[in-house]
């Protein structure tokens, strides 16, 4: 009898500490998200039709962009939005290539919008300054170079700014463009654009419309922002010192200014899809490093997690992002170290089994969601209702840009701060030369040893 109740006290132990952080992490959060979402689809705001179309400036970025700046150009163009009420910033930071001969063609054939071209040599977030100094109208839309406006993505931006005053600034939906994934020959690399589709699908049409809902979204999308000018003009502008420029001004707007910042899910903005793991893992690093730089400089003397924890949503996506992934790490690693401490393999097994049916029941909750969100737009609809196995896979693609972005942290802690970024090869190299120079070390106190024992006989 006390065999068995030992057996049952060691197995409800063992599930106890081997669910309880992916349950806190992941499901129950996931369930919360639902709820919320559920209730704000349901409840959706019926917003007044514009009466009138206030003047807009959208400000383009351009950097070595010839091979996607007229599609870019192209999507503002074909927007439901009056032409003569849209002013078009393309801010040129010392690009390389014929991106000028790509804007003299669009000044050709779109005549009727008002294209204007500036250059500057000062990076990419003064050039953004100086281009936010000649802007015109009532609202500032940033947009990336290499990506495509949904055609009622700028009259909804409006739209809801004329609706809710209270709100300053927006990010709008950034979605990878379906067809140039349906257009990748490579099936791994498409598969792997799909998943990225999927978490993209995750990250703003679930995760930065719960934060929305709950006002705590924590970056405005640097390919696909909007500000009133009245408000953007108040900040420092973009700031020069971090990799991210647009959690910076988020920053600016939400705790210095004290305005709301909210998402529009209905303004789409297509990106190109990623074009290799090793870019995926620059990239994920990249955000990582500039999400703690942002952090440092506005936080850093309010990191008291005891008193903040409950009320700050920074410190608790703080805790979450950050805190949490160590333990979280050595949870992953826990599942080596169980198969020589004696527990069975089958139990082992079992659980991995179970983990994975909760993580695929939660993005299944989050599934539901982003298919009711995509009402308005019937063919992301019908396309992401098809990428219906996405649920299975993404625990799997979740997990992987877990330790990229665990990666962004350790490299974080090197205090050098540049966009370029290692990528996996690089990463690989630089840990296969230190394995060797361990090893050949290693190995000459071995021969040394040897050495001594021979010569002592």
């Amino acid at each position: 009898m006390t065999a068995i109740k030992n057996m049952l006290m060691s197995s409800v132990i063992f599930w106890v500490a081997w669910i309880v952080i992916p349950l806190i992490m992941e499901v129950i959060p996931t369930v919360g998200n639902f709820i919320i979402l559920l209730k704000r689809r349901i409840m959706k705001k019926k917003y007044k039709p514009l009466s009138h179309y206030p003047e807009v400036s959208l400000i383009v970025p351009v950097y070595n962009s010839a091979e996607t700046l007229y599609a870019c150009v192209q999507s503002i163009y074909q927007s439901n939005y009056p032409k003569d009420k849209i002013f078009v910033l393309l801010v040129n930071n010392m690009s390389q290539d014929n991106s000028f001969e790509i804007y003299s063609k669009c000044q050709k054939d779109f005549p009727n919008l008002s294209i204007n071209w500036m250059n500057s040599k000062q990076g990419k977030s003064k050039a953004l300054n100086l281009a936010l100094f000649n802007c015109q109208g009532k609202y500032i839309i940033h947009i990336d170079s290499d990506g495509m406006l949904e055609p009622d993505a700028i009259r909804n931006i409006v739209t809801m700014f004329e609706n809710e005053q209270e709100v300053h600034s927006l990010t709008g939906t950034v979605l990878t463009n379906p067809e140039l994934i349906d257009q990748t020959n490579r099936c791994a690399l498409r598969l792997l654009q799909k998943m990225e589709f999927g978490e993209y699908c995750q990250a703003f049409l679930s995760g930065r419309n719960f934060q929305s809902e709950l006002n705590s979204i924590f970056t405005l999308s640097g390919a696909f922002s909007a500000f009133r000018k009245s408000a953007i003009m108040k900040t420092q502008l973009y700031n020069t010192d971090t990799l991210c420029e647009d959690t910076h001004v988020t920053f600016q707007v939400r705790f210095q200014m004290k305005k709301r910042v909210a998402l529009c899910p209905n303004a789409i903005f297509f990106v190109d899809p990623i074009e290799s793991l090793n870019k995926l893992y620059v990239q994920r690093q990249r955000w990582q490093s500039g999400e703690l730089e942002v952090l440092h400089m506005f936080r850093k003397d309010k990191m008291n997690i005891g008193r903040s924890f409950f009320k700050d949503f920074v410190m608790r996506i703080l805790v979450y992002d950050h805190t949490f992934a160590f333990p979280r790490m050595i949870w992953y690693f826990a599942i080596i170290c169980l198969a020589f401490i004696n527990y069975p393999m089958k139990l082992i097994v079992t659980s991995l089994v179970f983990l994975f049916f909760l993580y695929s029941m939660a993005n299944f909750l989050l599934y539901i969601c982003i298919i009711l969100f995509l009402k308005d737009f019937p063919y992301l609809r019908k396309y992401y209702a098809r990428k219906w196995y996405l649920i299975f896979l993404l625990p799997l693609f979740n997990f992987i840009v877990f330790w990229f972005r665990f990666a962004g942290i350790i490299n974080s802690t090197r205090k050098t701060r540049t966009w370029r970024t290692r990528d996996l090869h690089e990463e690989w190299n630089d840990f296969k030369q230190v394995v060797m120079h361990d090893f050949a070390g290693a190995h000459r106190v071995l021969e040394k040893i040897r050495d001594e024992v021979n010569t002592s006989e």
